[in-house]
């Protein structure tokens, strides 16, 4: 089997007579990118209501919310386009229009147009297929390895999903859920919520939850990626319940908090940041291995850790509002630890659970007079319920939903059902070894 890589930048295998045959399927029928659509859609809308928002804040003078406005506005879409010049390799390729556009802020636009057209061209004519990637499907009763044949319009749309998918995931995390959190905190302050920060909060909660999914879309996509992967619709509509009750649970828990306590939240953030972008860096280091080559192969050194300091970054503001779904791995190849860490799911959900319960408890002794007429202490509970409905999403996606729960070799069920055993064990062998009147016996001998 001979390697190489493909348009898309991921493994493309060509066969050799000598190895054993799998299934071939030919091309077929290239399939409609519906997350091109979906990400350019989120994306002018979420544009759109904030420039609508930004007019009424200079028609009120009010200085303050339109420079923070903007400021979540610019700097996602400016990263965005960033990211998609990155993915599609523009700067090493003589196209003034595109990269026009890209500084022009319309970037995703011109790129959803363009797989659109390769969309619609596709299938007209024959196309040589000069590549052949080799999948495993999982069955009901085991797994079956599959090649197929791929064309030019299936690798430069794939190219496209996977670009839009990551500026949906930057989108999400680094402007959309920031918006969200100052508009809430707005509409708090001022007791009001008119109906432009309204739509924006709206459009905002959507882009932060289908930022999500696709964030865990990714994270299967990258960490099972000799499978192909079917998401069914139960496990998407699990994965959405999940991340709506945890990531709104939370900003509400921020925002209340700043209410109450408007400078501790800043140490609050900050030190959230500080340990979740370190922590990679600090394993890194203490593995003692070399910086991964295949970023880019025209980077420097430099070049490569400002690329995975970025990475970092969005790794942190991920971990910020949600669990990431992956554990950052700065050595390997993939920046990804591709083994299931159940001890880092619990200690996230843990910690966060603890957080915000001690969280809504300085503001519950710290709040207003505005919330005199709010029973509180039923608002406190409300939510720590809500944020634990999304603990149980989240354990009925991983026990029930995953498409590739079948490979997992323990559960979280059985990782659970082991530290009881454990403890159980421990506690029995403690009654065991020691007598009655105290003094140690034998474990050896039979008792």
């Amino acid at each position: 089997m001979e390697k190489r890589e493909g348009i898309n930048g991921e493994a493309v295998e060509q066969r050799t007579s000598s190895e054993s045959e799998a299934v071939v399927q030919s091309g077929g029928k290239v399939h409609f990118p519906v997350t091109i659509p979906i990400s350019t859609l989120l994306f002018c809308a979420e544009v759109v209501a904030a420039g609508v928002l930004c007019g009424l804040y200079s028609r009120q003078e009010d200085t303050f919310w339109l420079a923070l406005t903007i400021l979540f506005m610019v700097v996602p879409s400016v990263l965005i386009q960033l990211a998609l010049t990155f993915i599609h390799r523009d700067l090493s390729r003589d196209q003034p229009l595109i990269l026009l556009l890209h500084m022009l802020q319309l970037g995703p636009v011109i790129r959803c147009v363009e797989a659109l057209i390769i969309y619609c061209r596709s299938g007209r004519k024959e196309e040589p297929y000069y590549s052949i990637t080799r999948k495993r499907t999982l069955l009901k009763y085991g797994e079956e390895e599959i090649e197929k044949q791929i064309g030019q319009s299936s690798l430069k749309l794939t190219t496209h999903c996977n670009a839009f998918k990551r500026a949906s995931v930057i989108q999400a995390f680094l402007g959309s859920i920031p918006q969200l959190t100052l508009q809430l905190y707005a509409s708090v302050e001022e007791k009001y919520i008119p109906p432009e920060r309204g739509v924006l909060m709206g459009i905002c909660l959507a882009s932060v939850t289908y930022g999500a999914l696709i964030c865990n879309i990714l994270a299967i996509q990258i960490r099972y990626d000799d499978y192909r992967i079917r998401m069914k619709p139960l496990a998407v509509i699990c994965i959405v319940l999940w991340r709506v009750f945890e990531i709104a649970t939370r900003v509400i828990v921020l925002v209340l908090f700043c209410t109450a306590l408007k400078y501790w939240i800043c140490i609050v953030a900050l030190t959230n940041i500080f340990i979740v972008f370190f922590y990679p860096w600090i394993q890194f280091w203490r593995s003692k291995t070399s910086l991964p080559e295949n970023i880019e192969k025209n980077f420097s050194k430099f070049g490569t850790v400002v690329v995975l300091c970025l990475v970092t970054f969005l790794y942190a503001g991920i971990n910020m509002f949600c669990w990431s779904a992956v554990h950052l791995n700065l050595g390997d190849r993939d920046l990804i630890d591709k083994s299931m860490n159940w001890c880092h799911l619990s200690v996230h959900y843990a910690v966060r659970l603890l957080e915000n319960t001690l969280l809504l408890l300085l503001w519950y002794f710290h709040k207003t007079d505005f919330y005199e007429y709010i029973c509180t202490p039923f608002l406190v509970v409300q939510l720590l319920i809500c944020y634990c409905f999304g603990i149980f999403f989240m354990l009925v996606f991983y026990q029930y939903c995953h498409p590739c729960r079948k490979l997992f070799s323990h559960n979280f069920a059985d990782w659970l059902h082991c530290i009881c055993c454990e403890r159980t064990n421990q506690q029995r062998m403690k009654s065991r070894n020691f007598s009655k009147g105290g003094r140690p016996v034998d474990a050896t001998l039979p008792i």
